[in-house]
């Protein structure tokens, strides 16, 4: 393994700031004005972050709606088969 980085051209970093920048809900209602790459930085992490929450708290509410539900049930089987391969 060599010790040397590739170096990311200037033009590189603004494309990949450009397609972060279309990933992102605040971004793409702001339209096409370009934000800063450390406020695009900084709302991509505020993003992340809030997905995480989402994801957290679905994982809660499914988890208790598993605890009072009738696993031989016919919606205990839809759920399980949406976590099937």
């Amino acid at each position: 393994m060599s010790s040397r980085r590739s170096r990311i051209s200037e033009e590189e970093i603004a494309e990949l700031l450009s397609k972060l920048q279309s990933l992102l809900p605040e971004a793409r209602r702001r339209g096409t004005s370009r934000a800063s790459a450390a406020k695009l930085l900084k709302e991509t992490c505020s993003y992340l972050k809030s997905l995480h929450r989402e994801v957290d708290d679905l994982s809660d509410r499914l988890s208790e709606m598993m605890a009072t539900m009738d696993m031989d049930s016919a919606q205990a089987e839809i759920i399980r088969s949406l976590f099937r391969p």
